[in-house]
């Protein structure tokens, strides 16, 4: 797993490779972001508990959200919050990113390549949620 950080040491994105994953449950973020992901690695038989989850007010003030790449590659360019180019990575089958602050943009590297999106909502609007820059 990688971290990328701005010069100030604020964290900008975390790379979970395919290589990343380890038996059992492993959550990839820390509690404080306002995205939760994890991996499950588990053998056949294996049950998890039942549960529901309860309502629990929560306040996200940021947009933060996890790219999965199901089969193909693509370029993940990273900023920091200032719009400040950061560096590039390529994702390839079985990687994913977790864009956590600061901007983002992607390429896609190959034809059919297929990529799972998630992110905290509500979505409000492309006006409200984005600023795009080149």
């Amino acid at each position: 797993m990688q971290q990328i950080k701005d010069k100030k040491d604020n964290l900008l994105c975390i790379i979970y490779r395919d290589s990343d994953w380890v038996e059992g449950l492993n959550f990839i973020t820390d509690n404080p972001l306002f995205i939760q992901v994890g991996s499950w690695w588990y053998q056949g038989g294996k049950k998890l508990a039942k549960h529901k989850h309860n309502l629990v007010p929560r306040e996200a003030n940021i947009t933060q959200e996890m790219v999965y790449v199901k089969s193909g590659s693509m370029k993940a360019t990273i900023f920091d919050q200032e719009m400040e180019y950061v560096t590039e990575l390529t994702l390839n089958t079985g990687d994913l990113a977790i864009m956590a602050y600061g901007g983002h943009g992607y390429e896609i590297l190959e034809d059919n390549t297929k990529i799972i999106e998630a992110k905290n909502g509500p979505f409000v609007s492309v006006e409200v949620d984005k600023v795009k820059f080149e």
